[in-house]
């Protein structure tokens, strides 16, 4: 496992990771929700984006079994997992309901 990775997952701030692949049609639509949920919150969360197909070890260790799916990790601790597509409200409202 990237060391990196445990790092930013095992942050105080907030960590929304999501699981996509680029063939997924609800995938492209989530990706700009995704980016209006980073502009209003800005450098209280941290977003990244993984790959299902490139990422398989990684996407295997999360169960990810249908994308998009969505992980809130704060303290390394998973606080949330969505799948599926919500709006940038649903998403921004269980970021700010769920961290600290």
């Amino acid at each position: 496992m990237n060391n990196s990775f445990q790092e930013i997952i095992n942050s105080d701030k907030p960590v929304l990771l999501d699981f996509y692949a680029t063939w997924c049609g609800p995938c492209k639509m989530l990706g700009p929700v995704l980016k209006n949920v980073k502009d209003s919150l800005g450098d209280r969360i941290t977003i990244i984006k993984i790959d299902v197909d490139k990422n398989q070890e990684l996407a295997a260790k999360y169960q990810i079994r249908g994308v998009p799916t969505m992980m809130l990790f704060q303290n390394g601790a998973q606080l949330w997992r969505q799948s599926g597509v919500l709006t940038k409200e649903q998403i921004t409202e269980t970021i700010l309901q769920n961290t600290k």
